[in-house]
Protein backbone atom coordinates (compact mmCIF):
# COMPACT_ATOMS: atom_id res chain seq x y z
CA UNK A 1 0.00 0.00 0.00
CA UNK A 2 1.47 2.91 -0.67
CA UNK A 3 2.31 5.23 2.42
CA UNK A 4 3.10 8.83 3.45
CA UNK A 5 6.19 9.64 1.05
CA UNK A 6 4.07 8.15 -2.18
CA UNK A 7 0.83 9.84 -1.50
CA UNK A 8 2.88 12.87 -0.70
CA UNK A 9 4.69 12.65 -4.02
CA UNK A 10 1.37 11.95 -6.11
CA UNK A 11 0.39 14.93 -4.48
CA UNK A 12 3.05 17.58 -5.16
CA UNK A 13 2.90 16.17 -8.46
CA UNK A 14 -0.82 15.95 -9.24
CA UNK A 15 -1.37 19.96 -8.00
CA UNK A 16 0.60 21.94 -10.41
CA UNK A 17 -1.55 20.13 -13.36
CA UNK A 18 -4.88 20.45 -11.61
CA UNK A 19 -5.32 23.28 -9.29
CA UNK A 20 -6.47 26.22 -10.70
CA UNK A 21 -8.30 24.09 -13.55
CA UNK A 22 -11.98 23.76 -13.57
CA UNK A 23 -13.98 20.42 -14.35
CA UNK A 24 -15.39 20.30 -17.77
CA UNK A 25 -17.09 16.34 -16.89
CA UNK A 26 -17.00 13.46 -15.06
CA UNK A 27 -16.63 9.84 -16.35
CA UNK A 28 -18.03 7.72 -13.51
CA UNK A 29 -16.96 3.72 -14.79
CA UNK A 30 -17.41 1.97 -11.64
CA UNK A 31 -20.36 3.93 -9.30
CA UNK A 32 -19.25 1.30 -6.07
CA UNK A 33 -15.84 3.17 -6.49
CA UNK A 34 -17.76 6.19 -5.46
CA UNK A 35 -19.12 6.70 -1.90
CA UNK A 36 -21.01 9.36 0.49
CA UNK A 37 -21.44 11.46 -2.38
CA UNK A 38 -24.22 14.61 -0.71
CA UNK A 39 -27.59 15.24 -1.99
CA UNK A 40 -28.07 15.77 -5.92
CA UNK A 41 -26.09 15.14 -8.83
CA UNK A 42 -22.88 12.91 -7.82
CA UNK A 43 -21.04 14.45 -11.11
CA UNK A 44 -21.65 17.71 -9.13
CA UNK A 45 -20.17 16.18 -6.12
CA UNK A 46 -17.12 15.28 -7.61
CA UNK A 47 -16.41 18.55 -9.30
CA UNK A 48 -18.32 19.21 -12.53
CA UNK A 49 -18.47 22.48 -13.82
CA UNK A 50 -16.21 23.30 -10.18
CA UNK A 51 -12.28 24.45 -10.37
CA UNK A 52 -9.67 22.89 -8.17
CA UNK A 53 -8.54 25.35 -5.34
CA UNK A 54 -5.74 23.21 -3.37
CA UNK A 55 -4.96 19.60 -2.94
CA UNK A 56 -4.38 18.24 0.65
CA UNK A 57 -2.58 15.56 2.43
CA UNK A 58 -3.33 13.90 6.16
CA UNK A 59 -1.34 10.45 6.56
CA UNK A 60 -2.08 8.49 3.29
CA UNK A 61 -4.56 10.20 2.63
CA UNK A 62 -5.59 12.76 -0.09
CA UNK A 63 -8.49 15.23 -0.52
CA UNK A 64 -9.38 17.58 -3.67
CA UNK A 65 -10.57 20.68 -2.73
CA UNK A 66 -13.09 22.57 -5.19
CA UNK A 67 -14.10 26.75 -5.48
CA UNK A 68 -18.04 25.66 -4.32
CA UNK A 69 -16.70 24.39 -1.52
CA UNK A 70 -16.81 20.73 -1.80
CA UNK A 71 -14.00 18.20 -1.35
CA UNK A 72 -13.02 14.79 -3.00
CA UNK A 73 -11.29 12.00 -0.71
CA UNK A 74 -8.79 9.96 -2.61
CA UNK A 75 -7.44 7.06 -0.94
CA UNK A 76 -5.00 5.16 -3.33
CA UNK A 77 -5.80 1.49 -1.38
CA UNK A 78 -2.97 -1.33 -2.11
CA UNK A 79 -2.85 -0.51 -5.59
CA UNK A 80 -4.36 2.82 -7.08
CA UNK A 81 -2.93 5.00 -9.09
CA UNK A 82 -4.41 9.05 -10.41
CA UNK A 83 -2.27 10.22 -12.77
CA UNK A 84 -2.64 13.10 -15.75
CA UNK A 85 -3.33 12.30 -19.40
CA UNK A 86 -2.48 15.56 -21.61
CA UNK A 87 -4.74 17.33 -24.08
CA UNK A 88 -4.87 14.78 -27.16
CA UNK A 89 -2.52 12.01 -25.26
CA UNK A 90 -3.63 8.33 -24.47
CA UNK A 91 -3.14 6.53 -21.15
CA UNK A 92 -0.07 4.12 -21.06
CA UNK A 93 -3.02 2.07 -19.04
CA UNK A 94 -6.87 2.40 -19.84
CA UNK A 95 -7.70 -0.64 -18.01
CA UNK A 96 -9.07 -0.62 -13.96
CA UNK A 97 -9.61 3.09 -14.82
CA UNK A 98 -12.79 4.20 -12.37
CA UNK A 99 -13.23 7.59 -12.75
CA UNK A 100 -11.87 10.27 -15.27
CA UNK A 101 -12.32 14.03 -14.59
CA UNK A 102 -11.61 16.25 -17.87
CA UNK A 103 -10.55 19.34 -17.38
CA UNK A 104 -11.05 22.79 -19.31
CA UNK A 105 -7.18 22.73 -21.25
CA UNK A 106 -8.19 19.32 -22.49
CA UNK A 107 -5.96 17.29 -20.19
CA UNK A 108 -7.40 14.48 -18.19
CA UNK A 109 -7.26 13.37 -14.38
CA UNK A 110 -7.74 9.30 -14.15
CA UNK A 111 -7.79 6.83 -11.23
CA UNK A 112 -7.07 3.87 -12.00
CA UNK A 113 -7.00 1.04 -9.70
CA UNK A 114 -7.33 -2.97 -10.20
CA UNK A 115 -7.34 -4.33 -7.02
CA UNK A 116 -9.96 -1.97 -6.22
CA UNK A 117 -9.01 -1.58 -2.48
CA UNK A 118 -8.87 2.50 -3.01
CA UNK A 119 -11.87 5.06 -3.76
CA UNK A 120 -13.38 8.14 -3.68
CA UNK A 121 -15.54 9.66 -1.13
CA UNK A 122 -17.39 12.92 -1.82
CA UNK A 123 -18.29 15.23 1.03
CA UNK A 124 -20.18 18.76 0.71
CA UNK A 125 -17.40 20.75 2.54
CA UNK A 126 -13.74 20.11 3.90
CA UNK A 127 -14.77 20.42 7.34
CA UNK A 128 -17.46 17.44 6.55
CA UNK A 129 -14.11 15.19 5.33
CA UNK A 130 -12.52 16.01 8.46
CA UNK A 131 -15.73 15.17 10.87
CA UNK A 132 -16.11 11.83 9.08
CA UNK A 133 -12.68 10.56 7.69
CA UNK A 134 -9.72 12.52 9.31
CA UNK A 135 -10.57 13.74 12.89
CA UNK A 136 -9.79 9.90 13.92
CA UNK A 137 -6.38 10.02 12.44
CA UNK A 138 -3.39 10.95 14.44
CA UNK A 139 -1.00 13.60 13.63
CA UNK A 140 1.04 13.69 10.31
CA UNK A 141 3.54 11.74 10.75
CA UNK A 142 5.81 13.81 8.30
CA UNK A 143 6.34 16.69 11.09
CA UNK A 144 5.89 14.15 14.39
CA UNK A 145 7.32 15.93 17.50
CA UNK A 146 8.19 13.73 20.28
CA UNK A 147 5.60 15.14 22.88
CA UNK A 148 2.91 13.65 20.23
CA UNK A 149 4.15 10.65 19.71
CA UNK A 150 4.92 10.65 23.13
CA UNK A 151 1.12 11.29 23.66
CA UNK A 152 -0.22 8.87 20.89
CA UNK A 153 1.98 6.08 22.71
CA UNK A 154 0.75 6.71 26.25
CA UNK A 155 1.12 3.79 28.25
CA UNK A 156 0.81 1.23 25.67
CA UNK A 157 2.06 -2.46 26.14
CA UNK A 158 2.07 -3.19 22.46
CA UNK A 159 5.10 -3.32 20.29
CA UNK A 160 6.41 -0.43 19.30
CA UNK A 161 5.98 -0.89 15.48
CA UNK A 162 2.24 -2.07 16.12
CA UNK A 163 1.89 1.50 17.90
CA UNK A 164 3.50 3.00 14.17
CA UNK A 165 0.70 0.99 12.19
CA UNK A 166 -1.55 2.12 13.78
CA UNK A 167 -3.00 5.06 11.75
CA UNK A 168 -4.86 6.63 14.93
CA UNK A 169 -1.25 7.08 16.67
CA UNK A 170 0.33 8.82 14.00
CA UNK A 171 -1.19 9.03 9.97
CA UNK A 172 0.94 8.42 7.34
CA UNK A 173 3.42 5.04 8.10
CA UNK A 174 2.97 1.45 7.27
CA UNK A 175 4.98 -1.69 7.15
CA UNK A 176 8.05 -0.22 4.88
CA UNK A 177 8.74 3.10 6.86
CA UNK A 178 8.12 1.81 10.39
CA UNK A 179 11.20 -0.69 9.57
CA UNK A 180 13.34 1.80 8.59
CA UNK A 181 12.63 4.61 10.85
CA UNK A 182 13.04 1.76 13.92
CA UNK A 183 16.64 1.21 12.59
CA UNK A 184 17.52 4.29 12.26
CA UNK A 185 16.51 5.00 15.68
CA UNK A 186 18.56 2.05 16.95
CA UNK A 187 14.77 0.37 18.20
CA UNK A 188 13.62 -3.19 18.53
CA UNK A 189 10.46 -3.15 17.15
CA UNK A 190 9.16 -5.73 19.81
CA UNK A 191 9.87 -3.46 22.22
CA UNK A 192 6.87 -2.70 24.33
CA UNK A 193 5.79 1.15 23.54
CA UNK A 194 5.80 1.48 27.36
CA UNK A 195 9.79 0.25 27.38
CA UNK A 196 10.71 3.13 25.54
CA UNK A 197 12.74 5.82 27.42
CA UNK A 198 12.07 9.95 27.00
CA UNK A 199 15.30 10.21 25.09
CA UNK A 200 14.45 7.10 23.10
CA UNK A 201 10.77 8.47 21.97
CA UNK A 202 13.11 11.95 21.06
CA UNK A 203 15.04 9.35 18.92
CA UNK A 204 12.88 7.61 16.88
CA UNK A 205 10.09 10.94 16.30
CA UNK A 206 13.62 12.01 14.54
CA UNK A 207 14.20 9.06 12.97
CA UNK A 208 10.14 8.83 11.46
CA UNK A 209 10.34 12.13 10.20
CA UNK A 210 14.05 11.78 8.20
CA UNK A 211 13.13 8.47 6.86
CA UNK A 212 10.18 9.79 5.48
CA UNK A 213 11.70 13.35 4.58
CA UNK A 214 14.39 10.97 2.60
CA UNK A 215 11.33 8.99 1.04
CA UNK A 216 9.42 11.77 -0.32
CA UNK A 217 12.69 13.35 -1.97
CA UNK A 218 13.34 10.11 -3.55
CA UNK A 219 9.40 10.45 -5.07
CA UNK A 220 8.22 7.59 -2.76
CA UNK A 221 8.90 3.45 -2.98
CA UNK A 222 8.11 1.59 -6.27
CA UNK A 223 7.64 -1.73 -5.22
CA UNK A 224 5.00 -3.26 -7.88
CA UNK A 225 2.92 -0.35 -9.24
CA UNK A 226 3.45 3.05 -7.69
CA UNK A 227 3.58 5.72 -9.89
CA UNK A 228 3.24 9.56 -9.33
CA UNK A 229 0.83 11.90 -11.14
CA UNK A 230 2.99 11.98 -14.45
CA UNK A 231 3.54 8.04 -14.42
CA UNK A 232 7.02 8.18 -12.98
CA UNK A 233 8.38 5.79 -10.53
CA UNK A 234 9.76 6.51 -7.19
CA UNK A 235 13.50 5.77 -6.00
CA UNK A 236 13.62 4.89 -3.02
CA UNK A 237 13.53 1.43 -2.75
CA UNK A 238 16.73 1.04 -3.47
CA UNK A 239 18.05 2.39 -0.42
CA UNK A 240 15.94 0.52 1.90
CA UNK A 241 18.35 -0.19 4.91
CA UNK A 242 16.52 -3.40 6.51
CA UNK A 243 12.45 -3.62 4.79
CA UNK A 244 12.37 -6.69 2.70
CA UNK A 245 16.03 -7.16 3.49
CA UNK A 246 15.64 -10.47 6.09
CA UNK A 247 18.53 -13.15 6.12
CA UNK A 248 20.91 -10.41 4.04
CA UNK A 249 23.78 -8.88 5.85
CA UNK A 250 22.91 -5.41 7.85
CA UNK A 251 24.48 -2.59 5.36
CA UNK A 252 25.48 -0.97 8.73
CA UNK A 253 27.12 -3.84 11.17
CA UNK A 254 27.16 -7.21 8.58
CA UNK A 255 25.34 -8.87 11.19
CA UNK A 256 22.18 -11.05 9.50
CA UNK A 257 19.19 -9.29 9.63
CA UNK A 258 16.34 -11.43 11.55
CA UNK A 259 12.97 -11.57 9.97
CA UNK A 260 9.94 -11.75 12.28
CA UNK A 261 6.38 -10.87 12.49
CA UNK A 262 4.74 -7.89 14.29
CA UNK A 263 1.07 -7.37 13.97
CA UNK A 264 0.82 -9.78 11.39
CA UNK A 265 3.07 -7.97 9.35
CA UNK A 266 6.49 -8.96 7.90
CA UNK A 267 9.30 -7.04 9.83
CA UNK A 268 13.08 -7.45 9.61
CA UNK A 269 15.65 -5.81 12.19
CA UNK A 270 19.22 -5.77 12.61
CA UNK A 271 19.92 -7.73 16.69
CA UNK A 272 23.26 -5.89 16.10
CA UNK A 273 22.35 -2.63 15.74
CA UNK A 274 18.23 -2.60 17.16
CA UNK A 275 19.35 -4.24 20.81
CA UNK A 276 16.25 -4.60 22.57
CA UNK A 277 17.13 -1.78 25.84
CA UNK A 278 15.25 -0.95 28.64
CA UNK A 279 14.71 2.68 29.87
Amino acid sequence: MPELPEVETVRRTLAPLWVGRMVQTVEIKRPDFVRLAPPGSKLKALGKGSTVTEILRLGKQMAVCFDDGRAVHLHLGMSGQVFVVPAGGSPERADHVHIRWKLDNGSSILFRDPRRFGGVWAFASIDELHRQRWNALGPDALAISTADLRLGLGRSTRAIKACLLDQTVLAGVGNIYADEALFLAGLDPHTPAADLAPAQTRQLASAIRSVLRAAVAARGSTLRDFMDAEMRSGSQQSRFRVYSRAGKPCRRCGRVLLGSTVSQRTTTHCPACQPRKRP
